[in-house]
């Protein structure tokens, strides 16, 4: 439930301004401590399979988590809040892609048009965003159109085809981005680091091997990403506006949810929770985001959700220009009679 603040969302930007600061040994560390307990993991399973301890595969569960915070250290390289130095976030970033299949410098760009425009019902369609119709969109749509909006956001699609086919397939190809040229380089970059480090895989350890350790990875990390986002911006009293009234800062603060998980599980998200924070001041490192909570309490009542309210999203799929809210599709023919 959003409830007032003591400060304006402008304010809180302003006031947020010290934890702005890349700490490059702190960095460091966190990149560590996700990068070799994720290499270890894959290390442990190829070798018990090796000797029939095919229980180890349960290892793909943990593993597809530290592939979700692999990425979120790519995605603070991204905003350049990883490290002080835009080259080490850049470079880091881009390897980071090559394990988690995301052309990072593509990447980049397109979740930054997602930061400029979220929460604006007239910038939709741009950046990496879920699409989202309102009520009267989804009314006036032909009956062909509404099945492929339904279909899109099944929970079946949504959280499991859907982010396969994104990190898998969509992520190979920068479909729509013919005329600019870095798009084209980036993927292509990437697509060469997939193929030489999943060949030599291939050529140590056996197809089967490798196909039964990180296909499942790949996948469970995926569905994990897609949920984090969705719930993130897809909850029932987020922020939607028109240009007219739309706010920057407003949008960020009331439209991105705090998802107070539980603290293994915030942890091996990259702390990715405190998403109104972050959407607010997205130069504040992850490993920030804890401190500021502890230092500004009053922000964990601001669009909180927990675990158990996170699974009540999943039917949310329009939004109600009316009631200012995510709606289902039960509650939309409610509100229509």
């Amino acid at each position: 439930m959003q409830v007032p603040t003591p400060k304006t969302a402008k304010t809180w930007f302003a006031q947020l301004a010290p934890y702005r600061n890349a700490e490059d040994g702190r960095a460091i560390f966190e990149v560590l401590i996700t990068l070799i307990p994720f290499l270890a993991l894959w290390a442990a399973m190829w070798l018990m399979i090796g000797q029939g301890q095919w229980w180890a595969l349960l290892g793909v569960i943990p593993a597809g988590g530290l592939i979700v915070r692999l990425f979120i250290v790519q995605h603070d390289c991204g905003h350049g809040s990883m490290f002080s130095s835009k080259k080490a976030n850049d470079w880091v970033g881009r390897f980071i892609g090559i394990l988690t299949l995301t052309p990072y410098d593509h990447w980049r760009r397109q979740h930054a048009l997602h930061h400029a425009g979220s929460g604006n019902l007239d910038r939709r369609g741009v950046g990496d965003d879920i699409i989202t119709l309102t009520v009267a969109e989804y009314e006036a749509l032909s009956r062909f159109e509404k099945l492929k909006y339904r279909l899109y956001r099944h929970p079946v699609v949504m959280f499991g085809v859907g982010p396969a086919y994104v990190f898998i397939l969509a992520n190979r190809l920068p479909i729509g981005e013919w005329k600019r040229k870095m798009p084209w380089v980036s993927t292509s970059l990437t697509n060469l680091g997939v193929a030489v480090l999943y060949g030599l895989l291939i050529w140590g350890i056996g197809l089967k091997a490798f196909l039964l350790i990180q296909l499942p990875i790949v996948v469970i990390g995926a569905s994990i990403g897609v949920w984090l986002f969705y719930v993130q911006h897809q909850f029932g009293e987020t922020h939607w506006s028109r240009d007219g009234e739309w706010n920057r800062e407003n949008a960020a603060l009331f439209g991105s949810s705090y998802y107070d998980l539980p603290q293994p599980l915030m942890w091996i998200t990259g702390n990715i929770g405190v998403h109104h924070v972050h959407h607010l001041s997205s130069r504040i490192p992850f490993y920030q985001l804890p401190r500021i909570l502890k230092a500004h309490p009053e922000l964990k009542q601001v669009g909180r959700l927990t675990l158990w309210q996170s699974f009540k999203c999943v039917k949310l799929a329009l939004w109600c220009e009316q009631r200012r809210e995510m709606v289902s599709f039960a509650m939309r023919k409610r509100l229509a009679a």
